[in-house]
């Protein structure tokens, strides 16, 4: 079963792509965002390409577990892709990915204009692959 991970942005979608036993998750790309009409076709797109039977997308929650206002952006663009198609979506606690990710590019001396570049994308497989070591666990 092949999985596509979204981390959704207000400027860019960051895309992650498991590999076909749905075990480990890979930088695929990052798009820049137009309209949510664009950004949906595309993925969608994308999605048909690499056969993806389950899109996972980031639910960036507040610390104390709250939905802020990025959080309700995510859940309406959400609500919006399941209606254009019948792939599964789930979301995953996004919480910390980007900051993970940026405290992984600093300790590997990563110059800040190329963490810019790639940062979306490792959020996109950081939020991934910890969907699929649950579940795995899971099933």
């Amino acid at each position: 079963m092949r999985f596509l991970g979204l981390d959704i942005g207000s400027k860019r979608i960051g895309l992650a792509l498991s590999d076909e036993l749905g075990i480990t998750a890979q930088g695929l790309t990052t798009l820049t965002r137009t309209t949510p009409g664009n950004d949906i076709r595309k993925l969608l797109e994308i999605a048909g390409q690499h056969r993806v039977e389950k899109i996972v997308i980031g639910l960036p929650k507040n610390m104390n577990g709250t939905l802020g206002k990025s959080a309700e952006q995510v859940l309406s663009f959400i609500q919006v892709m399941k209606e254009k198609t019948a792939i599964p979506i789930d979301v995953w606690d996004e919480r910390l990915s980007t900051v993970a990710v940026n405290r992984t590019l600093i300790s590997a001396n990563v110059r800040r204009r190329h963490r810019k570049e790639v940062v979306d994308k490792l959020a996109a497989v950081y939020i991934l692959q910890g969907f699929l070591d649950s579940y795995t666990q899971r099933n």
